[in-house]
């Protein structure tokens, strides 16, 4: 099965992508709005590749123009996330290199990846959240018919070694069938 939309198609990340994703993961635009600090070597990058990145539903973002990974995106199954324990029920996750802000592909990318949630994984809800202040994952959410569930304050971000606030937002699959 291959995920693709017009302009993008998704694989698997694969060790020799380690450059690549220093070279866009290490903009401290990029992580830190998504509560993680920007890689900060190619060896760091190849760890997350191993560790990270290695889902069963992860995947690059790839320009189907030449190839190149952008970004990333996953589907987190409930073992990969806090926002549910469901078999049918999973959490997006998403960033995009900053080259390629602005230009409509995380929506055009999460619509491929709610789809293959809801018509080949057979979930019910598909959870996203973003932290306070970050308006592009927002805004992709919102773009992609997410609904406003909670706002939790005081959440440790780890990796940041910082307090935020978090919104969680969901989308049902007959809230998806009905906008589509």
């Amino acid at each position: 099965m291959r995920l693709e939309t017009e302009r993008l198609f998704f694989r698997r990340w694969e060790e020799n992508d380690a450059e690549i994703l220093y070279q866009e993961a290490s903009n401290p635009e990029v992580g830190p709005p998504a509560g993680w600090q920007p890689h900060k070597s190619v060896e760091e990058s190849l760890e997350i590749i191993r560790s990270v990145l290695n889902g069963p539903e992860a995947y690059a973002i790839c320009r189907k123009e030449d190839g190149m990974p952008i970004g990333s995106i996953e589907l987190r199954l409930k073992d990969k996330t806090d926002l549910t324990d469901k078999d049918d029920e999973c959490e997006l996750g998403y960033w995009l290199a900053r080259p390629f802000w602005g230009q409509g592909i995380m929506p055009e990318a999460a619509a491929e990846m709610l789809r293959h949630a809801f018509e080949d994984l057979g979930m019910t809800k598909v959870w996203c959240g973003y932290y306070d202040g970050n308006t592009k994952s927002q805004r992709v959410q919102e773009k992609c018919g997410f609904t406003y569930q909670w706002t939790t304050e005081g959440l440790e971000v780890k990796q940041m070694n910082e307090i935020r606030t978090g919104h969680v937002n969901m989308l049902s699959k007959e809230e998806w069938e009905a906008q589509k």
